[in-house]
């Protein structure tokens, strides 16, 4: 059956997020636990609460459209979280594990970003402003989990420059070089 209507597409992008989200939240955890910061550990878990929130909202959203969110799986976000996964399996030292999981962290942010502003404006093209206000709040978390993460990249970048990533530092300190 040929799909030729916004409607269709529209469902058919939510039931994509839906299974991105849900994938996230069995992924988030896993993430949590291989951090060695305790600011970015506590950010993978914070953002695990509003995942599930994010999967709330679009089962409301389904609600609203007579939907179930199920039947598509998200093939994007499973390469994604895979890839976490490997990075997860490396033997860096803390600091560089840390950059690797933010690194992934911030292509899942993007790739929802991206899927979420689809989605809203299929939504008020549709007619659907309650819903494109819900996927409105959802993207909204996601850009500040995005600009979070970014932070917490330049932190880690800061305390790497001063001990070096790993211990074994190239940075400089008042007047004197840290060789490996």
């Amino acid at each position: 059956m040929t799909k030729n209507s916004l409607k269709e597409l529209y469902v058919g992008e939510l039931k994509d997020l839906f299974s991105a989200e849900n994938q996230l939240t069995k992924a988030l955890p896993k993430m949590a636990k291989a951090a060695s910061s305790d600011e970015l550990r506590q950010g993978f878990e914070e953002h695990l609460e509003q995942t599930r929130g994010h999967v709330d909202r679009l089962q409301q959203i389904f609600g609203m459209l007579g939907e179930k969110g199920t039947g598509k799986k998200c093939l994007g976000m499973e390469g994604l979280v895979k890839e976490g996964a490997e990075i997860i399996g490396e033997d860096f030292e803390d600091a560089m594990m840390d950059a690797a999981l933010i690194s992934a962290a911030q292509r899942v942010e993007h790739y929802e970003i991206a899927g979420y502003g689809t989605v809203i404006a299929y939504a008020e093209l549709l007619g659907e402003s309650e819903q494109a206000s819900l996927l409105r709040e959802t993207l909204q978390e996601e850009k500040e989990t995005d600009e979070k993460l970014t932070g917490l990249a330049k932190e880690n970048q800061r305390r790497s420059a001063a001990g070096g990533f790993g211990g074994r530092g190239r940075g400089t300190t008042e007047g004197r070089t840290e060789d490996a």
